[in-house]
């Protein structure tokens, strides 16, 4: 492997009720479950940070609860994806970077675009769109000034980190007109990472390197978010990993197949088989 490359391996999100007492052991106040899991898992995929805008607190937070070492990666807003599609997003993304999310300093990994299953390729749309992403914390602070006024009293955006650290970004589609040599060559351009995602079959599985880095998302083999990974398909996400780190690219690694709780499972299993 290369001395360089580092590989995290996680979950998306955390905050699941089935998990208690199955995964969480009982006793472990759901104020503790960020921190017991950040504990087993490298990383952790911020998924409420989809749903809506989070308070600069609850970065601080979580900051705060995790090992100085480890890493999250951060869902960027569906109201810039799925509401507004992408258009008209300027005061929406200075609002993202000014909601406190730069508190994470050097926890901070890639910002995952989850576009929606009905946007389908648009070239301009695309392009314009990842232009507009910050690449620097500098810049995401630069943004964050100009956040509209429905941010007074919530905003936060001081550097947590120096203003040149690099701020990655990852996309992951839904929409079968992405496989595209177009959007491959869009995405190269930016220098932003392609999702491979595993959803037994219902959404693309674009394979690409179009980044330094890799980004995979395992929201199930066999039924989405619900079947687990056995040994033989570890084995195959074991060797995808090792081949990216070989070339010496991070790599990270989110299990989203929550709902029989199975992602922090299958998360822990992939880690020790790396370990190994």
């Amino acid at each position: 492997m290369s001395d360089r490359a580092e590989v995290r391996i996680g979950i998306s999100g955390w905050l699941y009720p089935p998990w208690r007492g199955k995964f969480y052991p009982k006793g472990v106040r759901q104020a503790d479950e960020l921190e017991y899991a950040s504990r087993h898992v490298t990383s952790i995929e911020v998924n409420g940070s989809f749903y809506s805008l989070q308070r600069p607190a609850n970065w601080v937070r979580w900051r705060d609860a995790v090992p100085a070492d480890f890493v999250f990666a951060v869902k960027g807003p569906r109201f810039i994806t799925h509401l507004k599609r992408l258009r008209e997003v300027d005061a929406p993304l200075a609002n993202f970077f000014a909601s406190g999310v730069l508190a994470l300093g050097s926890k901070l990994g890639p910002v995952l675009w989850q576009l929606p299953p009905n946007l389908a390729f648009d070239e301009g749309l695309l392009d314009a769109f990842l232009a507009k992403l910050p690449r620097t914390h500098g810049a995401a602070a630069a943004l964050a000034r100009h956040r509209d006024r429905r941010m007074t009293g919530r905003s936060a955006f001081a550097l947590n980190a120096p203003a040149d650290r690099i701020l990655r970004h990852a996309v992951e589609v839904r929409h079968p007109s992405f496989e595209t040599d177009a959007w491959r060559s869009l995405l190269e351009r930016h220098r932003v990472a392609s999702v491979i995602a595993d959803t037994a079959g219902k959404f693309p599985r674009l394979d690409w390197v179009t980044a330094d880095f890799a980004y995979a998302r395992l929201h199930g083999e066999k039924e989405l978010y619900t079947s687990g990974y056995d040994e033989e398909s570890l084995e195959r996400w074991e060797a995808w990993v090792r081949s990216h780190l070989e070339a010496g690219r991070d790599t990270f690694v989110y299990f989203d197949n929550d709902v029989k709780v199975r992602a922090p499972f299958d998360a822990m299993a992939l880690i020790e088989r790396l370990s190994a």
